[in-house]
């Protein structure tokens, strides 16, 4: 299976009158994650599962790939690593799937598949790592496909 962890793209920082649920995408934001989905676009099948989470920059990052999607709870701004792999069924999904959420929470997925460790990857805002899941000799491991940031594009 694929896997492709993408962060949301640059936000407004959180204020007293707002939650941090609620912070949108900056205009450079909007930008990138254009730019971004393109990319995505391009490269992503048909059938794509993706995976969203309720935080307003991230559905308005995922919106940017005019595409549906999901908006799933468990992969909000709590979430921890093992969330992410189960909400995506890693490694036994049968499509590509995209999660579109929040640091640390992403670098630690790509930590913990990467390299079997917890020390948490920092992944850029509106980056995405793209990781396959492959099988050989009876084990199941990840090797990184791609890895795009906004301002690589």
């Amino acid at each position: 299976m694929d896997l492709i962890l993408w962060r949301h793209a640059e936000a407004v920082d959180a204020t007293l009158r707002m939650s941090d649920a609620e912070r949108a995408l900056t205009a450079k934001g909007e930008r990138d994650a254009k730019r971004m989905a393109k990319w995505l676009n391009d490269r992503l099948p048909d059938d794509a599962l993706i995976l969203v989470s309720p935080a307003q920059r991230t559905q308005q990052t995922a919106s940017a790939l005019q595409r549906k999607f999901a908006t799933v709870d468990v992969v909000g701004t709590s979430a921890e690593p093992a969330d992410i792999l189960k909400a995506a069924h890693w490694p036994h999904a049968a499509h590509t799937v995209l999660i579109v959420g929040h640091q640390p929470t992403l670098g630690g997925v790509v930590s913990l598949l990467l390299t079997g460790g917890d020390d948490g990857q920092s992944v850029k805002k509106g980056a995405a790592w793209w990781i396959e899941g492959r099988r050989r000799g009876g084990h199941e491991h990840a090797v990184l496909r791609a890895m795009m940031s906004p301002d690589m594009l």
